[in-house]
């Protein structure tokens, strides 16, 4: 049940030891298998990833990856961040928290892994438009067909992260030198972060 890369991980907690120890009581009291991945503690169902322990400095989390999916009649889950599609989670600030959400939990548990068994799958994002992509990378595209061919033969989803990455920039300068560095990955066919 206790995987040991988990336990040292657990041990060099400076922070929300408590909690995750609070948490990992219960996740061994469902369905989940405890793993090690992403350097963090990560919850499966038949090979299946369902959830990861995320420690953050205000606040911990277990982050469904499809919580999008979850019934959620409580409206306890949380969004990752703006841009994030799929990956909702379930936050904690004290032990009293994970206790207070237990049921709620083992709910959250139990139908992510419904979710998973059902073999559902998050909507994928509508694959970018050119209302998208910044002027500086048409701009490039245009002058160089083999570099717009490049980008184009991505997935949608790595294209997804360059035009979130190339237009977080208020500046052009500073998105023109965002494309800059990172035209040779898009060469070669590498998301932004592969």
């Amino acid at each position: 049940m206790s995987d040991p890369r988990v336990e040292a991980y657990a041990a060099g907690l400076d922070r929300w030891r408590d909690e995750f120890t609070a948490l990992r009581t219960i996740l061994w009291d469902t369905e989940l298998s405890e793993t090690f991945k992403w350097y963090k503690p990560c919850y499966t169902h038949a090979g299946r990833n369902i959830a990861i322990f995320q420690p953050f400095n205000d606040r911990s989390a277990l982050m469904f990856f499809k919580g999008a999916l979850l019934d959620d009649p409580k409206g306890l889950l949380r969004e990752q961040g703006r841009d994030s599609r799929s990956s909702l989670r379930l936050e904690f600030r004290s032990v009293a928290d994970v206790t207070g959400m237990e049921s709620a939990l083992r709910e959250l548990v139990a139908d992510a892994i419904r979710v998973e068994q059902a073999g559902l799958r998050v909507e994928a994002p509508a694959p970018p438009t050119d209302r998208d992509y910044p002027d500086e990378l048409v701009a490039l595209m245009d002058a160089d067909p083999a570099f717009r061919d490049a980008f184009e033969r991505l997935t949608p989803g790595r294209q997804r992260g360059y035009l979130l990455h190339f237009n977080g920039a208020k500046r052009s300068a500073t998105r023109a030198a965002r494309i800059e560095r990172v035209q040779g990955r898009i060469m070669e066919g590498f998301g932004l972060y592969d």
